[in-house]
């Protein structure tokens, strides 16, 4: 684009902890780890001083759904990247040392994870959600499921995860598109794709989870089975949850932070997979009123679904996510990661303006049958970890929504 000075690369790969089997949990995760510590002709130290030396950062995450690598960097840069890149996902060297090694260092990010209150009850409650599934294992897995990992079965998981079938390279930016291409093609357009088996679609079961802490506060995490991300309803359902709970305006914050003092903190948010979705409420609250809690986001809930946003509820909503995706726009890496998801997820590019159009033609109704379509089922996954008096409000939760 003309006049940025800088730019962002991506490369996403659609696969993560979702296409993992049970023995092999939290491997997607660990192999990200692992192809950091050297690639190609680079060492571990190299692969990061040759994007700083440019002024780059270098940076990568897994998700239950795809694994990504992102440089971003100064115009210019873009052969050094695409060859970082590259090196990455199909050269790594994987050293056995290194591997023993890692294994530890996520073994400590696990036992952190478990140390975090409000990281470790978002993990109870999706295994409530989706039990015995993938998408129920959290995406760090487990020392036990990591403890198999050999330079031979991590290498054939590589190949496997990091397919170039399944691989799209997104950049945006200072780029320019004919450099991009044939950087594209030299780096990444000879490699010979390793087909999987893709994972079977996901089943919401619901559940109640509780662990009983001595810490001040309990967190507190309620989940509805919500639209996916290609669902028809999936703009009306991101639209309720922002009314829900998507900030200070919205109706829990109102209700339960401002009016009752019930949480100091409480949001809603919606998770859409490719092939299932979560509509979710977390809250920190004191324990002593964690049911009462519970049983107003049930009823803001099911008056949602029973009459629908005011006329005011629904244009601030939509203000909000019309602002918020025209501002993201600005964001090289952001608009990146968002074209290389689009293609893995809906084969195309679909274009901010579309977004937004399909966003803003919803209705008061749309809104209200999108919530009553997350109450349909009668299913709803809770957690809650804190002290042993909140530990009801999981089951208060579901009692005010479906009944005994």
């Amino acid at each position: 684009m003309p006049g940025l000075r800088t730019l962002a690369l991506t490369v996403t790969v659609r696969g993560g902890a979702k296409w993992e089997s049970e023995v092999q949990s939290g491997w997607s995760h660990c192999l990200e780890h692992l192809v950091f510590k050297g690639a190609g002709d680079m060492g571990a130290r190299d692969i990061v001083e040759r994007i700083e030396a440019e002024g780059g950062s270098l940076n990568a995450s897994t998700g239950y759904e795809r694994t990504s690598f992102e440089v971003r960097a100064l115009h210019g840069s873009l052969p050094l990247a695409m060859q970082v890149l590259s090196d990455l996902v199909f050269r790594p060297t994987l050293d056995p040392d290194e591997i023993e090694r890692e294994k530890d260092v996520v073994a400590q990010e696990i036992a952190e994870a478990f140390d975090t209150p409000d990281d470790h009850v978002f993990e109870m409650a999706q295994t409530q959600a989706y039990a015995g599934q993938p998408l129920g294992r959290p995406v760090l897995g487990s020392v036990e499921s990591l403890k198999p990992i050999t330079r031979a079965l991590i290498a054939d998981w590589r190949a496997r995860l990091y397919s170039p079938d399944r691989m799209v390279v997104a950049a945006s930016g200072a780029v320019d598109e004919s450099e991009l291409l044939a950087l594209a093609e030299r780096w990444f357009g000879g490699e010979t794709p390793t087909p999987a088996e893709a994972p079977a679609r996901p089943r919401f079961t619901g559940g109640d989870a509780a662990l009983t802490r001595r810490i001040e506060q309990a967190n507190i995490v309620f989940q509805l089975p919500a639209p996916s991300a290609v669902d028809p309803s999936y703009a009306a359902a991101r639209l309720m949850t922002e009314i829900l709970g998507g900030g200070m305006a919205s109706r829990l914050f109102q209700s339960a932070r401002e009016e009752r003092g019930l949480a100091y903190a409480i949001d809603a948010y919606h998770e859409p997979y490719e092939d299932a979705g979560l509509l979710g409420v977390y809250a920190g609250a004191s324990a002593e009123r964690a049911v009462e809690l519970a049983r107003v986001c049930a009823a803001e809930l099911k008056a949602l679904a029973e009459s629908g946003p005011t006329a005011a509820e629904l244009s601030r909503a939509k203000a909000v996510m019309n602002a918020g995706l025209w501002m993201s726009d600005e964001s090289p890496a952001a608009r990146a990661g968002r074209a290389a998801a689009q293609v893995l997820i809906f084969g195309e590019l679909i274009s901010s303006q579309t977004m937004a159009d399909r966003m803003l033609a919803q209705t008061a109704n749309d809104v209200r049958a999108a919530a009553a379509a997350s109450l349909a089922p009668g299913l709803a996954a809770t957690a809650v970890l804190g002290p042993k008096a909140a530990a009801a409000a999981g089951p208060a939760f579901r009692e005010a929504l479906f009944g005994s």
